[in-house]
């Protein structure tokens, strides 16, 4: 049972996500606009693809994922993305 509790804290970097980009104009999004695939992994290359754009365009990224509650949900924004690398080798 040791398992169970602890696997409830891990994220599984390994699950299956996309890397998607707004379209924007003058670096904010276009809300008339659905987002494109940029790339596809594992949430571990996604989060690290991510994290290799530059910090003022990442707002117009997300990735997409199986939720993985509590700490993930299927739409990671920017922010969350950026402190989920932050804590990859906690987790």
């Amino acid at each position: 049972m040791g398992d169970a509790s602890s696997s409830a804290t891990k994220v599984d970097f390994s699950a299956l996500a996309v890397l998607q980009k707004w379209p924007s104009l003058g670096n904010q999004r276009r809300p008339d606009r659905e987002p494109y695939q940029v790339s596809e992994g594992t949430l571990d290359a996604c989060i690290t693809a991510f994290m290799q754009k530059p910090a003022p365009s990442r707002h117009l990224y997300e990735i997409r994922t199986a939720a993985q509650p509590p700490l993930v949900t299927d739409i990671l924004s920017a922010e969350h993305v950026i402190e989920l690398s932050r804590l990859r080798e906690f987790l």
